[in-house]
């Protein structure tokens, strides 16, 4: 409880400084030296303003660039400083494709060992700065779809590459070396060392401990809700995650910004209230989340269990099964995917919960940037449904809902369901995925459901018991995870786009107000509801049937 409270009462305290921050950074009109020194590498004009369909070629630009060179630079580490001599696991092409589009979508998939695969120099070079800019990139569409309710009669949402470099450098960057410094502090590694040689082992044998960058790295994956892990253990290993004051310390880092955002949203709009009632919907979500997957893995079923006190199979026994409950729900609330223990260990229900999270949409309170424009899009969903209910056009914060906009944000919708069930039933229905599956059954079922899960709504993490490294898996849940992120990108610039090109519709005693608890309670409801009808045929047959086995 007390691990769970102070995070709340942390999270409470900075979202409005904070959100307040993030409103200066993406409104001010002045540039930095630095700024603008980037801006004239690249070849933008900052004072040039973008519509809707340039703003998303830009963000499809840069990222296809961001996977074709971190694709070579991890195909030719092995001619570069810090290499590792002796990988454990080769990388092939196929493994080069799905890690690069894993970390430039925000994903951070990873089918290999990070401490026995990755030299330090692709570690920092590629993977850490795909931590900083995949991050950036999901908050610049969601300041830009903001810009679309905010503004009126025009087709301009901002400027991309603006967006980008003042996201970078003014927010990630440096609450990352704040963050960095106290993640050192509190024991997490951080040096060049490829292997030391330390003590022997039991049998006579030295012991070689991987060493190298990991602070760095650690602060940017959990802040930028990326995912993955420096070691393959993830924030389990002690290296990473040493105590449970760090545990806590990175669960804070996974939540702040995108707790945060709320706010920016409702300084951008003229209404802190529109922003508060956001924030309220994620926080009902998460608290509910929380609760049932804390109850689920404190249950005493089994001998083992019952003596334990706790279901604790496949958690680090120095950050305790509450703790790690609690991480778990974070990582998958978020489009983070670090995991600080074994989901595949935990119980049908703890299974289930870190399942939903995701199919939720990840928006309780999401990933930085992705989880507001994802709850936006559900706003946009409740108020049409509410609407139906009145017999009358459905407005948002002065915006009608008209067919354009409300199939946009259906088609939003629709997209990472679609991918996540056709790659779940393909995987099982061909032989060769399914020879890849450590069980049969209900609980093979769920690791592949939950791989496709994780892919499309860009999360990271993983059922341990799939053997994910082989052309098939690589090669599906890289389109998984470029078709989950990019898609719902276009469609909701789209909608930016069509959002700001309108005037304002003025309030009457028909309006929904959309800043009370009642509009806070139909979100709520709508977003439950949508992901069960959708999900539940597959979560039965999955976590479901193996939890009444």
């Amino acid at each position: 409880m007390l691990f769970v409270g102070s995070l709340v009462v942390a999270l409470a305290l900075v979202h409005r400084p904070l959100g307040d921050y993030m409103y200066r950074v993406y409104s001010s009109d002045k540039h930095s030296r630095t700024e603008r020194f980037l801006y004239r590498l690249i070849g933008a004009n900052p004072s040039a303003e973008q519509t809707w369909a340039t703003y998303a070629r830009s963000v499809l630009a840069f990222s296809a660039v961001s996977v074709v060179l971190l694709f070579a630079l991890q195909l030719v580490q092995g001619k570069l400083p810090l290499h590792l001599p002796d990988p454990a696991t080769p990388m092939t092409p196929a493994l080069a494709w799905n890690t690069a589009v894993s970390f430039v979508t925000n994903t951070n998939w990873q089918a290999y060992g990070g401490e026995s695969t990755q030299g330090h120099l692709v570690q920092m070079a590629g993977l850490a700065v795909q931590n900083f800019v995949s991050a950036a990139v999901g908050m610049a569409v969601a300041v830009a779809l903001v810009r679309g309710f905010a503004r009126r009669r025009t087709g301009e949402l901002g400027n991309f590459w603006v967006d980008l470099v003042r996201g970078t450098l003014r927010i990630l960057l440096p609450i990352a070396v704040l963050g960095a410094l106290v993640l050192v502090a509190g024991g997490v590694i951080q040096n060049f060392h490829l292997y030391d040689q330390v003590v022997t082992t039991f049998g006579g044998a030295p012991q070689p401990i991987p060493g190298g960058p990991v602070a760095s790295q650690e602060v940017i994956k959990l802040l930028g809700t990326n995912g993955g892990g420096f070691y393959n253990a993830n924030s389990a290993h002690p290296f990473e995650n040493p105590t449970a004051w760090t545990n806590w310390v990175e669960s804070f880092l996974i939540l702040v910004i995108a707790f945060s955002l709320p706010r920016t949203f409702g300084r951008m709009v003229g209404n802190t209230k529109q922003g508060t009632a956001i924030a309220a919907i994620m926080a009902v979500i998460a608290i509910a989340s929380v609760s049932l997957i804390s109850v689920s893995q404190l249950q005493h079923h089994g001998t083992v269990p019952t003596a334990a006190g706790a279901a604790t199979e496949g958690v680090e026994q120095r950050l305790g099964v509450a703790d790690s409950a609690v991480f778990a729900d974070a990582t998958t609330l978020t489009s983070t995917g670090a995991v600080d223990s074994v989901h595949d260990s935990y119980t049908s229900l703890g299974g289930l919960m870190t399942m939903f999270n995701m199919q939720l949409g990840e928006v309780a309170p999401g990933g930085v940037g992705s989880g507001l424009y994802g709850m936006l899009i559900l706003a946009v969903i409740t108020v049409f449904v509410a609407g139906l209910m009145v017999g009358r056009t459905p407005e948002y914060l002065g915006k009608k809902i008209t067919p354009r906009e409300i199939k946009l944000a259906a088609s939003y919708f629709l997209v990472t369901p679609l991918v996540v069930l056709i790659g779940t039933a393909a995987s099982i229905a061909l032989p060769g995925p399914r020879a890849a599956m450590a069980n049969t059954g209900p609980h093979g079922l769920s690791e592949v459901l939950y791989a496709f899960t994780s892919a499309a709504n860009n999360n990271g993490s993983a059922f341990a018991g799939l053997g994910a490294d082989t052309g098939w898996y690589n090669t599906a849940l890289g389109l998984a995870m470029l078709i989950g992120r990019f898609v719902p990108m276009i469609l909701v610039l789209a909608l930016a786009g069509s959002l700001a090109r309108q005037g304002s519709a003025p309030q009457s005693v028909g309006t929904l107000p959309t800043h009370r608890p009642q509009f806070v309670g139909l979100v709520v409801g709508v977003t439950v509801i949508l992901v069960a009808l959708t999900f539940l045929p597959a979560l039965a047959l999955g976590p479901l049937a193996e939890g009444i086995h």
